[in-house]
């Protein structure tokens, strides 16, 4: 079932409910699963065609690449994935992650996007695949798998209904640091990491570090501290103002400024950062 608000949504985007990327692709026979042979995918495609210092993709590279046309061949098998052998929440954290931004990586390029994903309003609602024969877009992999099913950041409806089969899924509690994990193909996005169930919970606090580190801006004269819109936006996956400078002062690398931060939490005006949207390409 699709909650009746997201169904009304995607009538008014003229998404059709029954396109996914990963149909018509006829799938190649492996000895490894498809959540393994994806991350392979992924990581060989960073290797290929990602610049660290810009964090951006070569997309006409990935596009005419056999590391692009296996990654797509492995996406046919999620059809007969079964979800319910991700039995561990570090396995389903790496799975959903890297499985979202090999999506976002595939959309951009099935769907010729050259300037900005946000030049589509139904881009993350388009862009989805069929997983054990279930439909999930890149919004129901964010809001509805990794963020326990809360509402986007413009609706106040939650992705998926009560009796919705793919909430069996929902990652709880949420880990409000897939936030520095998910790269949605703009310029202000965290930078592409392919993570595993192993070392996630390492790999997640790095990549919030560096997060924070890269989208944090400090005025302690004027007592204002600039940051990503993604703290806005999701506020209440970091716990509100006093949240998101606890997550700030805790990840920050400069020590004397996370002593002013600590000392000075109450008078602190937060104020954000313009997001930049256009294409990491």
């Amino acid at each position: 079932m699709i909650y009746r608000p997201n169904r009304l949504l995607d009538v008014a985007l003229r998404i059709d409910s029954n396109d996914v990327l990963n149909e018509g692709i006829v799938a190649q026979p492996s000895d490894s699963g498809v959540a393994a042979d994806i991350k392979r995918a992924l990581t060989m495609l960073k290797a290929e065609a990602y610049d660290e210092a810009t964090a951006s993709f070569d997309y006409p590279r990935v596009r005419a690449s056999e590391t692009y046309r296996a990654l797509r061949e492995c996406t046919a098998r999620l059809n007969d994935f079964d979800l319910t052998a991700l039995i561990t929440r570090e396995g389903q954290l790496a799975f959903w992650i890297n499985l979202y931004n090999a999506l976002i990586l595939d959309a951009v390029i099935s769907f010729d996007v050259r300037d900005s994903v946000t030049k589509d309003l139904g881009f993350f609602r388009r862009a989805a695949y069929r997983i054990g024969g279930m439909r999930f877009s890149a919004d129901d992999i964010e809001h509805g798998i990794l963020r326990g099913n809360r509402h986007h950041p413009l609706f106040p409806f939650p992705q998926f209904a009560h009796d919705d089969p793919r909430l069996a899924f929902s990652i709880q509690p949420i880990e409000a640091r897939i936030h520095a994990a998910l790269n949605c193909a703009s310029r202000s996005c965290p930078p592409i990491v392919v993570y595993d169930a192993e070392h996630i919970n390492a790999q997640l606090d790095l990549a919030m570090r560096a997060f924070v580190n890269g989208a944090v801006e400090v005025d302690s004269t004027n007592a204002i501290i600039r940051v990503s819109q993604i703290f806005r936006w999701y506020a209440d996956d970091f716990g509100g103002r006093e949240g998101t400078l606890n997550w700030i002062e805790r990840h920050f690398n400069d020590e004397p400024l996370c002593g002013w931060l600590k000392t000075n939490c109450q008078k602190i005006r937060v104020a954000y950062l313009r997001y930049d949207w256009g294409l990491n390409g």
